[in-house]
């Protein structure tokens, strides 16, 4: 009988791959977020006090959702009640819709996880404030 020694590493390099991915998405990349973030800052800036159509994102982490004094949310948002943070910015990010249903931010969505975790990192960093 062959030793299935090579063949356990191969397995154990998979095994390590596979585990690392999640690891690294959840991480996120700050450099890579702020490329994804161009598709937000249309309508968000991460500037203290800069609205666009949507509100600043300064201080994004820990706040409730529909609060940025002097910005006019959707009756939903105000009602959402949601304190942001990595996870539930996830989920918005993932399909706004269907966290906060109502809400009138029109944006389908960021599907690729990894994409939404380096999104949050730019944002963890961007937005301190």
């Amino acid at each position: 009988m062959k030793p299935i020694a090579p063949f356990m590493g191969i397995v154990a390099f998979a095994a390590a791959a596979l585990t690392a991915a999640p690891a690294m998405a959840q991480g996120g990349d700050a450099a890579k977020g702020k490329l994804v973030f161009l598709r937000c800052a249309v309508c968000h800036s991460v500037e203290p006090g800069v609205k666009k159509i949507g509100p600043s994102l300064a201080g994004l982490f820990g706040r409730t959702s529909g609060t940025v004094p002097g910005f006019v949310y959707s009756p939903a948002m105000q009602k959402a009640k949601i304190r942001w943070d990595a996870k539930t910015l996830d989920g918005f990010f993932a399909r706004p819709s269907a966290l906060v249903p109502g809400n009138k931010m029109v944006f389908a969505g960021i599907p690729n996880a990894a994409d939404r975790a380096n999104l949050i990192a730019y944002l963890a960093a961007a937005t301190k404030k």
